[in-house]
């Protein structure tokens, strides 16, 4: 029995999830819609600050200008340009040019968060500037980790079944798994008092650590590059914690689903999608988006910000004021209202403050950096979220069959012997292979990541020199690339991606009572810090906090309600095809 590949999985999810009472209640007890709400209703939001100008600012501004138009909004950021982390370059190389990423490169179509960001892309009319890269792609299909030392393409539907399994069988990094997966059903539920675990731990305790060791923490490599053994799964991966409470084990679990064809989903997330899918969420440009693995835009994954900074510039109420560091945030017990302090010299130290007051303010600033803010200095729980800092090495080399193996890429485990990775690289991506149509010159282009949590506690950082050096004898050892490359980009991203460790959602569950208590619901918080460090989750987490301030409804009044209240999940259902 196989799924419909006529319709995409998450409109098959949603179209079943309509047809339950369960979801039919959530779709009609909805608060709050797209259009803007009434002007009685959300009077009191007159002013709004916006403290930072990376992605979830730029959103943020952005939706308050939709749903406020009467209101005033000011974007602060202090910098001399926006978009945060979104930071493309183009290099001229030749007769054309080549584009390298030094933050996200590539997005996902995925529900829920991706279909938020696939709405605002649609609202800015930007869709004629996405770059489709298809499932059946080489890049979707092959996707490698390098082990013990070599590269080993990971199981999945780039090959035929039979290979797939030798892979599994024969290739030292898979030694023991299978067994794992296999007795996993067997293992005993995990004590009722436990509140959270790492992945590694939660991974090790139902399957077994070879798994952890040698796959997750590669995968966690990828995205956050942290370390296995000190992330949350219940932050990173609900549906796993949720599967195991409620049915015992992850096998149990996957079984139950198949067989009532039902898959889990959080409350909130049936609300979104029950929203935005409303009207068509895809338009007639972008049609190919059912069948695409990943996306990003001609220009770069920076177009996005340009496009939304280009859009407020257009928008009479909101205004943009850059180089404005902010040095404090208060209530204004007179006012019922928020002061945000900023110096009134150039100089970021400058002990003369400039103090503007608003009726609400959204910081999207990092957590610490928004606890370091706050007047008083007492939601301490928000400093404890540290940050790792990488180094990215972009690479273009002017020979277009320099690479031996296509795909996306790889990534590095924690368990790789130090020999085989003493620069600490965490992975390689084959950017000539996962977005196929950036580049106007023929050549094969590849982004080495350094550092992570490996770099943890480090006083200094390697300088750009020795970044390059790094990244090429990486190559060298991994890829036998002893070509030197045309051109190359070095970049220090200082704490750059938050890292959700073990009691992540207690902490924040902590902060949102300290935010209420302090600032009475006129100062909410959103951005990587928080629900999701990648550019879909900052996209939604701007979103959220904006249909929270304008719905006025008593219930979302400092952005991390979600961690103050019990999960809830809902069903949604799984569509049987016929066989073809």
């Amino acid at each position: 029995m196989r799924l419909r590949n006529a319709e995409h999985l998450s409109e098959v999810l949603l179209k079943q999830c309509y047809r339950s009472p369960r979801c039919q209640s959530i779709h009609q007890r909805r608060q709050y819609s797209t259009p803007p709400l009434p002007a009685h209703e959300n009077h009191d939001v007159k002013d709004v600050a916006v403290l930072g100008g990376g992605i979830t600012g730029l959103a943020s501004a952005f939706y308050l200008s939709q749903e406020l138009p009467n209101a005033k909004i000011t974007l602060y950021e202090g910098s001399s340009r926006l978009g945060g982390w979104l930071q493309t370059k183009y290099i001229d190389v030749g007769n054309g040019h080549v584009v390298f990423e030094q933050g996200p490169r590539t997005l996902r179509p995925s529900m829920p968060n991706g279909f938020v960001t696939m709405d605002l892309i649609r609202r800015l009319d930007f869709e004629d500037q996405v770059l489709m890269t298809a499932k059946t792609s080489v890049a979707a299909r092959n996707r490698f980790i390098y082990y013990p030392d070599h590269l080993v393409r990971m199981p999945g539907p780039g090959a035929h079944l039979l290979q797939n399994l030798y892979t599994l069988l024969t290739e030292p990094i898979f030694r023991g798994i299978p067994s794992g997966i296999g007795w996993e059903f067997s293992k005993p539920q995990r004590p009722i008092e436990l509140r959270d675990e790492s992945v590694g731990s939660f991974i090790s305790r139902r399957f077994n650590p070879i798994l952890a060791n040698n796959v997750v923490s590669a995968v966690l490599h990828g995205i956050y590059a942290g370390d296995v053994w000190k992330l949350s799964v219940k932050s990173l991966q609900p549906v796993l914690w949720f599967w195991e409470g409620i049915h015992g084990s992850i096998t149990n679990a996957l079984w139950h689903d198949f067989s009532s064809q039902t898959k889990p989903m959080l409350e909130q997330d049936a609300k979104l999608v029950a929203e935005l899918t409303e009207k068509p969420l895809v338009s007639a440009k972008l049609k190919g988006m059912r069948d695409t693995s990943v996306y990003t835009f001609k220009r770069g994954i920076g177009e996005l910000g340009d496009r939304l900074e280009a859009k407020l510039k257009e928008t009479k109420n909101v205004n943009i004021k850059r180089e404005t560091a902010i040095t404090g945030i208060s209530y204004d017990a007179e006012s019922g209202g928020i002061k945000i302090s900023t110096p009134k010299s150039s100089s970021p130290r400058s002990s003369n403050a400039d103090i503007q007051s608003y009726t609400h303010a959204i910081s999207t600033l990092s957590s610490k950096k928004t606890a370091y803010l706050c007047k008083p200095r007492i939601i301490s729980s928000l400093t404890r979220t540290h940050s790792v800092t990488v180094m990215v090495v972009n690479l273009y080399f002017s020979n277009p069959n320099l690479l031996s193996v296509h795909g996306f890429g790889y990534l590095i485990p924690q368990s790789i012997p130090f020999d085989q990775n003493p620069e600490r690289a965490l992975g390689v991506v084959f950017d000539s292979d996962a977005a196929v149509g950036q580049d106007t010159v023929p050549g094969t282009k590849v982004t080495v990541m350094l550092g992570g949590h490996w770099w943890d506690g480090w006083d200094s950082y390697p300088d750009e020199d020795e970044g390059a050096q790094m990244a090429c004898a990486v190559l060298q050892r991994h890829l036998g690339i002893t070509e030197p490359p045309a051109e190359l980009h070095v970049g220090l991203q200082k704490e750059c991606i938050p890292q959700y460790e073990v009691g992540h959602e207690d902490r924040m569950s902590v902060a949102s009572k300290h935010l209420e208590k302090a600032y009475k619901g006129r100062l909410r918080v959103a951005g990587n810090s928080y629900t999701g460090v990648g550019l879909n989750d900052c996209v939604r987490a701007a979103r959220d906090v904006v249909k929270g301030l304008t719905a006025q409804d008593g219930h979302m009044r400092t952005g991390l309600e979600i961690f103050t209240q019990d999960k809830k999940w809902v069903k949604a259902g799984l569509v049987p095809r016929e066989s073809s």
